[in-house]
């Protein structure tokens, strides 16, 4: 009697596993039910926003790297240094109502922020890293929270970007007291310590369950894919895994690697392409030259070449992601808030 039940759990087992969905397959209806917000939305706001917010791309007098973000790497600064930065971020002035009130006045439908980027700092007070707002100045505020809030209050669905590398995290073998004498490719396509790939894998999990649950973002857009130590299977495996948690989320396709990866959408970065595609596709642009703020980048688009881009990119069957930078007090540059309601203003009088 004992090994008959054993049995028959056994087998219920087994069918549970075989009927779990697979959503790397599912049906073209199914997936463009959920694609057609997103379709519909045809415009959105990037937010690049973390630590290297308040150096506007200087560190001790050195302005080299042109993206204001990557200036860990650029400039190859220590690990015990660069966590100092952590002590100093004071962005008070951050209001993601206002922020969100912009997206909306601009005419886009959606918006994406930098919860964590490569250095690794995290804009909500996660569970799995002190490196994170609650260990900063800005402990008691939670601007992932301020961000979905607001979003959910003004009508703009909301998106978290996740970066697959970390500079910070204990199992990236980037060393940190000799860290000026690697070469800014170990930065770039960074090693894991040997071992170490599961324990950051259930990290990147952990962490991501919270964007879901905690946030209720509606996208996941993956950043990093291009790591020696990431794989197709390994980005397929973390798909599935975030479908299952949410079923109807949007994930775009740096969640693998996007050579070869197409869902649900495609991200050319910096250009896009001439004519239509075969696959969804998303373009995804800076107003100036740096993702992040950099203060010396005055380098802006005009509203008027804003404007011709997303026509254009809308025209080929595209979304256009359009970059904002905050600085160090947590304020989106003038000069950004000017073009974007000045397109705004065009969108409108031309629609």
């Amino acid at each position: 009697m004992k090994n008959a039940i054993v049995l028959i759990v056994l087998l219920f087992t087994v069918l549970a596993g075989n009927c779990q969905k697979n959503y790397l397959n599912e049906s073209n209806k199914e997936f463009e039910k959920r694609m057609k917000w997103f379709l519909d939305a045809k415009y959105g706001m990037f937010i690049h926003f973390g630590l290297y917010s308040q150096l506007g791309g200087i560190y001790e007098g050195n302005e080299e790297g042109r993206y204001a973000e990557w200036i860990q790497a650029n400039q190859q600064i220590p690990q015990s240094d660069y966590m100092k930065l952590i002590d100093t971020w004071t962005p008070h002035d951050f209001d993601a109502d206002k922020i969100v009130s912009l997206a909306k006045k601009a005419g886009m439908k959606y918006l994406v922020v930098t919860s964590k980027h490569h250095e690794g700092f995290c804009l909500w007070d996660s569970k799995y890293t002190e490196y994170d707002i609650a260990n900063s100045p800005m402990k008691g505020r939670d601007f992932m929270q301020e961000l979905s809030d607001a979003c959910k209050k003004q009508g703009i669905h909301f998106g978290t970007y996740y970066s697959i590398i970390d500079w910070n995290h204990p199992s990236h073998n980037i060393p940190d007291a000799d860290a000026k004498e690697v070469t800014r490719k170990r930065w770039q396509n960074p090693e894991l310590h040997e071992g170490k790939k599961a324990e950051y894998v259930q990290y990147m999990k952990n962490q991501v369950k919270e964007l879901i649950e905690n946030y209720d973002t509606e996208i996941l857009w993956f950043d990093g894919d291009w790591a020696d130590y990431w794989t197709l299977e390994d980005g397929n495996e973390l798909y599935q895994y975030i479908r299952e948690l949410k079923p109807e989320i949007i994930i775009n396709n740096r969640v693998s690697k996007r050579k070869i990866f197409k869902k649900d959408f495609g991200t050319p970065e910096q250009e896009h392409p001439g004519e239509s595609l075969d696959h969804y596709w998303e373009a995804c642009y800076t107003m100036n030259d740096s993702w992040g703020f950099k203060t010396k980048d005055t380098d802006w688009k005009s509203p008027e070449v804003v404007y011709e881009k997303l026509q254009d990119i809308n025209d080929k069957g595209g979304n256009f992601l359009l970059n904002v930078g905050p600085d160090g007090n947590g304020e989106i540059p003038k000069a950004s808030v000017d073009i974007l309601l000045e397109v705004g203003k065009m969108l409108r009088e031309n629609n």
